[in-house]
């Protein structure tokens, strides 16, 4: 078996870009993020639901990272879920959840240690692509 990178700088150097187009003060999230990591996969995934509706750009920014989380972890053979949920509706979050907490503990941690690596990726391109305000 070969090295495989499974891109995730390139996934990483993406979301950021998109981030930026929509809401360039969204990309301080990619430090929210980093810091998120450390509370499990079921906080993280859980943050985009608290932001929607109040903070649109950065909740998107948090789910467009998940969704590349999956997609990656998809491609080395660990599937993660990734359910379609409202935020309002308290059984979609439950079923969701019960999900995360049921992966097996070897699928959770590499899942933590790839989305750190993504999240570390992340904050690198924010920090060379952050737009910065102009002095007076």
């Amino acid at each position: 078996m070969g090295w495989n990178s499974y891109e995730l700088d390139r996934a990483a150097q993406k979301l950021v870009l998109d981030a930026r187009q929509r809401d360039p003060q969204s990309l301080n999230q990619s430090h929210n993020m980093r810091m998120a990591v450390a509370y499990g996969l079921e906080r993280f995934w859980g943050e985009h639901l608290r932001l929607k509706g109040r903070e649109e750009t950065k909740s998107i920014f948090w789910k467009e990272t998940w969704d590349a989380l999956q997609r990656i972890m998809q491609n080395s053979g660990v599937t993660i879920p990734n359910d379609a949920v409202v935020p309002s509706n308290t059984g979609q979050i439950q079923t969701m959840s019960a999900k995360l907490w049921a992966l097996p503990v070897e699928d959770q941690r590499v899942a933590i240690a790839v989305l750190t690596q993504l999240c570390d990726c992340l904050v690198w391109w924010t920090q060379r692509y952050k737009v910065r305000r102009e002095r007076p």
